[in-house]
């Protein structure tokens, strides 16, 4: 994508993993007894970039890929949906991510990623520096973008930035443990990030993870379909990362979500029963739809409705942010479900 002089600002910049998606097309099949894949995009801030631009903000992805076919496929895409991919480089000698997923309804979603080598790993200080961030509404950023350097180092350049210009700064805790070669890296990484930060997004495991000090506290080591299980007090732990940030939004699932605020009181906003395809992206499609809503001067309540309304639309298909819904058919949804 070519900008002008004359193209209006950037409203949503997002940072962090990319990926192509290659989903199983044979519902209920095993992996072994997979025939047939759909490719998508991937990655949580490709798919809150896509997500946000369906609904009509004008979005850029800051990320990386490798000078390949994958890579090809990515920008391709993004641009198809208007997705601002200037701010993209390409990491000679990297490849591009990949991540395989059986789907077997309703509550089971093997997932396999391919991250040796990943070209979003190499977005350096010096990749995003001309991304003008200052004059943005909103920034994004992924707490696996924290995993190892030089992204990391970016991050915590673009979100200084943000915080210093007065854009509001969303970190998506997007906790995935076969990413951390050390588990209590991840919360020792996002609460040194959070004094620039003014809402968190995130999971009750993902919240418990964060707040992880402990490796007694982790019961199950490894799982391939979230995070693994964190023990932890919830209450305690909402109550220190407000301390911290303005707002926490926790994700619930099919329960919808809840909003903190702080020195105020819990705000639940239900979720909407429909028929489940695939969970994954549903989260990622629920950020796009919290932060759009909040673009558009949408209070937290409404906002969270049309997030907890986008991630529903999400979750009855089987891929991810190719299936966000626009504007309209967000709308349309929301006055279905009313």
């Amino acid at each position: 994508m070519t900008a002008s002089p004359a193209d209006p600002p950037t409203e949503l910049f997002t940072l962090g993993r990319c990926s192509i998606d290659l989903y199983s097309n044979d519902l209920g099949s095993a992996f072994p007894d997979i025939r047939q894949f759909n490719a998508y995009l991937g990655g949580s801030p490709l798919n809150i970039a896509v997500g946000a631009s369906r609904l009509g903000v004008r979005s850029a992805l800051l990320t990386a890929v490798g000078d390949d076919q994958v890579g090809d496929f990515i920008l391709t895409n993004l641009q198809r949906e208007g997705v601002d991919t200037r701010f993209i480089p390409r990491k000679a000698g990297t490849r591009t991510p990949a991540v395989l997923l059986a789907i077997l309804p309703p509550d089971r979603f093997p997932i396999t990623f391919y991250r040796d080598n990943a070209a979003d790993v190499q977005l350096g200080i010096g990749d995003v520096r001309a991304a003008p961030i200052e004059n943005a509404g909103a920034l994004v950023v992924n707490g696996s973008a924290l995993a190892r350097d030089p992204s990391r180092s970016a991050t915590l350049n673009v979100v200084r930035r943000a915080k210093d210009a007065g854009v509001t700064v969303y970190l998506d805790l997007d906790f995935r443990a076969d990413q951390w070669p050390d588990l209590l890296a991840f919360g020792l990484n996002i609460r040194a990030l959070l004094r620039d930060v003014d809402v968190v997004i995130g999971t009750e495991e993902e919240i418990n993870a964060a707040l992880l000090r402990d490796v007694a506290d982790v019961v199950i080591h490894h799982s391939q379909i979230t995070a693994p299980e964190i023990a932890g007090d919830l209450q305690a732990n909402t109550a220190a990362l407000l301390a911290e940030v303005a707002v926490l939004v926790r994700k619930e699932g099919a329960r919808g979500c809840t909003v903190f605020e702080r020195k105020q009181a819990p705000l639940t906003v239900p979720g909407f029963a429909v028929e489940v395809v695939n969970v994954l992206g549903a989260g990622d499609a629920f950020a796009g739809g919290l932060v759009a809503g909040r673009l558009r001067g949408l209070n937290w309540p409404d906002a969270a409705r049309l997030g907890n309304a986008c991630g529903a639309v999400v979750v009855r298909n089987i891929g991810c942010s190719a299936f966000a819904p626009t504007w309209d058919e967000a709308q349309a949804f929301l006055r279905e479900y009313s």
